[in-house]
């Protein structure tokens, strides 16, 4: 029997193996990481499933192309440092894509098995890949191109500005990464929870980065301390601009300035590096809430009611449509049923109502009905008149998005801005209005997903290096040449 034949007969009777998980009754009381990963064994039992397709559908649906069956047969064959190997030098955050990824939207969307059965977990294999190797001390430092002699400067070290730096670095530039917060990691350390992706993984980047030679400077906000324009005049051959969406959002309505109205940056930055949940061991003022109430239906909404229930407190999540048209990958979505949080669905918030004290006691909300879909298929929502009715609480979370701050393009007159506040910039090459500077992730496309920022900024990084050498910039990607 061929090896191909055997691959098949696996694929089709070979169920997707469940990633073991914390208990939901146990996992809601702590701060530890929900799924625990695939053993050896179930990571090659897995891998055997993929088929290796001539065309692989899985690797046009990542945004950074990454060659998903290649990494996956040497997961089959048990060579997993050779696996984690191809994944390095194809993103600069496969332990972290592993975890937090919408897979089901992207590769294994894609999966040509998931149309009679099961898609293979790409996801999962993945994140072992990346574990094992950094677990078990096997990781060799990718190969950097000779010194090219060229300065670049990155501004902000989230999932955008960690991919551009290692690119940059990898194809030997001299990299320097400004980042205006206190820790290195962006969304990956402030805006998402340790249960759902431990910060120890994002700081053991952070240091293959650092051992490419990659210098990070903390507490350096570009638009205050320097403008681009100054950075430009400083020495910097070219600059990427990956700063992120860090303005939040609110709601809008009356009361929301009152004690007790947090958004969802604010919420979880506390627990996430301030370590509320550890205090006062930290000296950090936690929120302390009997009801917190959520307000919203993305990944962030999931990520603050799930850290209310590790707060102590009763979580409520408001959405205002139903839960088909949820944003929110359908893993968190479960997790968060799962562990207890109640969800209020088609309820939209009206009105925070507060005490004396201007202390939150409530959220007054309306219920909502869905309409009849739209020329897209599309069904909205309206209010049912007269369903007005309130949910007790003491906290409220407002997680519906956030925005780029302007500080950048307000200190560099130059740099043009869209309607929304993000960066203009060529949809191609990803240079904005500013020849030398280009920009990718949260500040040009909004608030999206990590991977969408990597895949950006990667982008980027193959136009920036033409850029620097001196040629046009009109050729397409290295993965489409």
């Amino acid at each position: 029997m061929s090896e191909n034949t055997e691959r098949k007969i696996k694929a089709s009777g070979l169920p997707r193996h469940a990633m073991p998980e914390q208990n939901p009754q146990k996992r809601a009381k702590n701060f530890d990481e929900v799924p625990l990963g695939f053993s050896l064994e179930t990571a090659m039992d897995e891998a055997t499933r993929c088929l290796r397709c001539p065309k692989p559908r899985c690797t046009a649906a990542c945004p950074v192309n990454i060659k998903i069956p290649d990494f996956i047969d040497s997961i089959a064959r048990g060579d997993i440092k050779e696996a984690a190997a191809k994944l390095k030098a194809q993103s600069a955050l496969s332990a972290v894509c592993g975890r937090v990824c919408p897979q089901e939207l992207q590769c294994e969307g894609s999966c040509v098995l998931g149309l009679r059965g099961k898609p293979v977990a790409i996801g999962s294999l993945e994140r072992f890949a990346a574990d094992y190797v950094r677990e078990n001390n096997l990781e060799n430092p990718p190969e950097k191109a000779p010194a090219s002699g060229k300065k670049v400067a990155i501004i902000g070290c989230g999932p955008a500005g960690i991919t551009a730096a290692l690119e940059m670095a990898l194809a030997g530039h001299e990299v320097e990464v400004f980042e205006g917060l206190h820790f290195p990691g962006g969304v990956l350390m402030y805006g998402i929870p340790q249960f759902r992706l431990p910060k120890s993984i994002v700081l053991h980047e952070i240091e293959t980065l650092k051992s490419l030679g990659v210098k990070i400077h903390l507490n350096h906000l570009i638009g205050k301390m320097e403008s681009v324009d100054e950075l430009l005049k400083s020495g910097f051959d070219a600059i990427f601009i990956g700063s992120g969406a860090g303005l939040p959002n609110f709601m809008g309505i009356p009361g929301e300035n009152n004690v007790g109205v947090f958004s969802a940056n604010e919420f979880l930055t506390r627990f996430n590096l301030m370590k509320a949940y550890s205090f006062p061991e930290f000296g950090t003022t936690p929120i302390k809430a009997r009801r917190i109430v959520t307000v919203g239906g993305g990944n962030v909404a999931m990520d603050s009611a799930r850290t209310a229930l590790r707060a102590g407190a009763e979580s409520v999540l408001v959405y205002r449509r139903a839960r088909e048209q949820m944003p929110a990958r359908a893993e968190e979505v479960h997790h968060a049923e799962a562990e207890g949080v109640d969800f209020r669905l088609l309820t939209a918030p009206k009105r925070v109502l507060a005490d004396e004290n201007s202390r939150v006691v409530g959220l007054e909300c309306v219920k909502m009905e869905l309409t009849e879909p739209d020329a897209s298929g599309r069904r909205g929502v309206r209010e049912i008149a007269g369903s007005e009715f309130v949910v007790e609480c003491d906290a409220i979370v407002a997680a519906i998005g956030n925005r780029p701050n302007p500080l950048i393009p307000m200190t560099c007159k130059s740099l043009k801005t869209t309607k929304k506040g993000t960066l203009e910039i060529d949809p191609e090459t990803l240079q904005t209005s500013i020849p030398g500077v280009f920009a990718g992730g949260d500040v040009v496309s909004g608030a999206a997903t990590v991977i969408s920022a990597m895949g950006q900024a990667k982008k980027a990084a193959f136009y920036m290096n033409k850029y620097l050498r001196g040629e046009p910039l009109n050729a397409a990607p290295a993965d489409k040449q």
